[in-house]
């Protein structure tokens, strides 16, 4: 059993308002979600949580998870807004939608894969909060383990001190860097590199279909794979993946990933969500300080949560952004940029339904490398029925993917053609 300093007082009452369901008798632990594979370590399976609850009122809750393996946890707490995050091994989450959904303290409650090995849950609450106790108990006449995890509110002051007791830095949050340097993204050997960045990931899964459910981050994975297809069909073009499974990765670990391959552009992909469900149709965004309209600057706030719904540390701008140097680059970067998304947009009229003012504008994160042109791509909404069943029709895919290839290849010849 641990416990934090200071909590013992209310342990007990705690562990006395909810009682800790057990299993069904005779039940079996739910283990064919992971096919058996002789070549992988037996330290190195991922733990199954198959099922969960959550239980309590605005002042104290407890939650509970069951797995078939011991879970080895660790505690961490974020600020702005209040996060308790509880970091595992490398986890599958077996659960139903509702067997952890967000209720007493809680506002909101994740979980999914991190970095690589690495799971979380992320707590996020309306008023600091900390985890007074945890146990991992071994389920009597059975093969699992259940972690029981107690948390309440405390003062903002009690909050303040876990925040700076912790000595702790969030190990998906480290991306490789290296200098900024104008002109740095030239690729190896004269080939022209493309990052293909498919959104979300792991934690974050993104925009859900209305129709389907299918998760946004599966959507552009798919389509970032069809798209690098598309790309290694010219022999004078090499497309990377930022990520190539369902994994999370911070923005600033997609721009760095992008930089470190001397990408000549970056495409990031993604499909959202709309409550006006009638909105239909491909939108290619570049960066700016001021967004182009409500709907840019309301999508590129939803896309800049994405490390913090992964329970990441907001990270400052880093200095180097300030230099003189660094401001010219990135200016040229972004004229790069539009004309890129020109390109794109052309290729698709007359064979891709487009948004009204389909090149727009705003402050997407993702795009702020100063030395690589980058887009981001909206394919079309999963709010949309008719957009939903292009999005996960493969036939579609290629055949967008087709065009960008296309209007990437335009867009470096007239690169060239300038000296570029």
């Amino acid at each position: 059993m641990h416990r934090l300093a200071g909590a013992a007082c209310l342990l007990a009452g705690i562990l006395a308002f909810v009682p800790a369901p057990s299993r069904a008798a005779g039940a079996d632990v739910p283990t064919a979600s992971i096919p058996a594979d002789a070549s992988i370590p037996a330290d190195k399976v991922p733990l199954v949580a198959y099922s969960g609850r959550v239980a309590g009122d605005d002042a104290r809750t407890r939650l509970i998870l069951d797995f078939d393996k011991r879970p080895e946890i660790s505690v961490h707490y974020v600020a702005n807004p209040y996060r308790i995050l509880i970091d595992l091994p490398d986890t599958v989450f077996a659960l139903k939608k509702d067997d952890v959904a967000a209720r007493g303290l809680f506002s909101d409650i994740r979980y999914g894969g991190m970095a690589a090995g690495k799971s979380r849950i992320v707590l996020t609450a309306d008023r600091p909060a900390s985890v007074v106790a945890s146990e991992v108990r071994k389920e009597e006449g059975g093969a699992g383990y259940r972690l029981v995890v107690d948390t309440a509110i405390v003062t903002e002051d009690a909050f303040a001190k876990l925040l700076s007791g912790q000595s702790w830095q969030d190990a998906a949050a480290v991306a490789e860097t290296r200098p900024v340097l104008p002109g740095a993204a030239t690729g190896d050997g004269g080939t022209f590199v493309i990052a293909v960045d498919a959104g979300h990931g792991g934690i974050d899964n993104g925009a859900q279909g209305a129709a389907t459910g299918t998760h946004e981050k599966a959507v552009t994975l798919a389509f970032a794979r069809e798209l690098t297809t598309a790309l290694n069909a010219s022999p004078a073009t090499k497309a990377v993946l930022t990520r190539d499974k369902d994994e999370f990765l911070s923005l600033s670990q997609r721009v760095q990933l992008a930089r470190n391959q001397g990408a000549n552009l970056l495409i990031s992909v993604h499909a959202d969500t709309l409550r006006q469900k009638d909105i239909r149709g491909a939108t290619v965004y570049t960066i700016s300080d001021k967004a182009s309209d409500s709907l840019a600057a309301n999508l590129a706030a939803r896309e800049n949560l994405s490390d913090e719904i992964a329970g990441m540390p907001l990270q400052g701008e880093p200095a180097e952004v300030a230099d003189i140097l660094i401001d010219l680059t990135r200016r040229e970067t972004q004229a790069f940029s539009i004309s890129l998304a020109r390109e794109v947009v052309g290729a698709f009229e007359g064979e891709v339904k487009l948004i009204n003012n389909p090149h727009r504008h705003a402050g997407f994160r993702v795009l702020t490398a100063p030395d690589v042109p980058s887009v981001l791509l909206e394919l079309g909404f999963l709010s949309n029925k008719d957009d939903e069943q292009l999005l996960l029709d493969p036939a579609w895919q290629k055949k967008v993917a087709g065009l960008i290839a296309e209007a990437v290849q335009r867009y470096r010849s007239v690169v060239i053609a300038n000296g570029g």
